[in-house]
């Protein structure tokens, strides 16, 4: 059968991929405030830079220009900021609320594409923008629930993954794969390094064991979702990884006795469905302009 027409085996690889990630986000729950956020974020990467070797031969021959190496620069920025503000939200807000508005940064992205690299937002795509943020007021009910730091952490999450991807789309025509992931995780590990200095503690080695499972996690995540990629189209693997939010929700009810909340559900469901028909919008354009959940984390 060949490639992007294997639905079955594009939705088993992705279903991997949504428990790699649940993974990343319990283990980083179970840390909680014992680590400061931007240290715990540094040693998150410092220790998954193992994980680099086989890229530098391809970061090396790649003869990166001044505007590459900007480009980089400026996308390890964002998204040092954004995953400093993950692993603050992961401390102080339950596990279904952080998965459920880590689905804000593809449409993001949509919105990104059409104000800043001028992409196309037809009606029906903007009405699809407009009710994943309607999905996003459904889990915040400002007014009606006490909005937490880690809940407007995670709005500042899902922008600064956003960018970082358009940034990278720029470069996708440019560079290999293994030149924009070795880049990031460069670049990531040198501007967590301040944050980290400005806030550290001693760690324990129980901690530092836990945050190199983070590592590993995350780094298996990202290879399950690639090789899910290569199987389907994002039509079929999209709307598999909703059920992210169905084991945080188990999973902080049973590990982290955290309440079960119907609306964090139902504002999640309503963004996964808009960025479900956002996806296979783009497929009918033969465009793939928005990642998968978590394709930039």
């Amino acid at each position: 059968m060949p490639a992007q027409n294997r639905p079955l085996i594009g939705v088993f690889w992705m279903v991997l991929t949504g428990l790699n990630f649940v993974a990343v986000t319990a283990l980083v729950k179970h840390i909680g405030d014992a680590v400061p956020a931007a240290q715990g974020a540094f040693l998150r990467y410092l220790l998954g830079l193992v994980f680099l070797i086989p890229m530098i031969r391809p970061i090396l021959a790649a003869h990166l220009t001044r505007r590459q190496v900007k480009l980089f620069a400026a996308r390890g920025v964002v998204h040092t900021l954004a995953v400093i503000l993950w692993f603050f939200a992961m401390a102080r807000i339950p596990i279904a609320d952080v998965t459920a508005m880590n689905y804000l940064a593809p449409v993001y992205i949509t919105l990104g594409a059409a104000l800043f690299l001028k992409e196309p937002l037809p009606p029906r795509r903007m009405f699809a923008v407009v009710m994943a943020l309607i999905g996003a007021l459904v889990i915040l009910r400002p007014g009606f629930r006490e909005i937490d730091t880690g809940h407007i952490a995670m709005l500042g999450t899902a922008v600064g993954f956003a960018a970082g991807y358009l940034i990278a789309k720029q470069l996708s025509g440019e560079v290999s794969p293994a030149v924009i992931v070795g880049m990031l995780s460069i670049t990531v590990t040198i501007g967590l390094a301040p944050f980290a200095a400005a806030v550290w503690v001693p760690v324990s080695m129980a901690n530092v064991g836990w945050l190199f499972l983070v590592a590993c996690f995350a780094t298996a995540g990202h290879l399950t979702m690639t090789m899910a990629f290569a199987a389907a189209p994002l039509t079929v693997t999209q709307p598999v990884t909703f059920l992210q939010l169905i084991w945080a929700v188990i999973l902080g009810a049973v590990v982290f006795d955290e309440g079960i909340d119907g609306w964090v559900v139902f504002g999640g469901a309503v963004i996964m469905a808009s960025v479900s028909f956002i996806t296979w919008r783009e497929a009918i354009a033969k465009r793939a302009l928005t990642p998968a959940v978590h394709a930039t984390k």
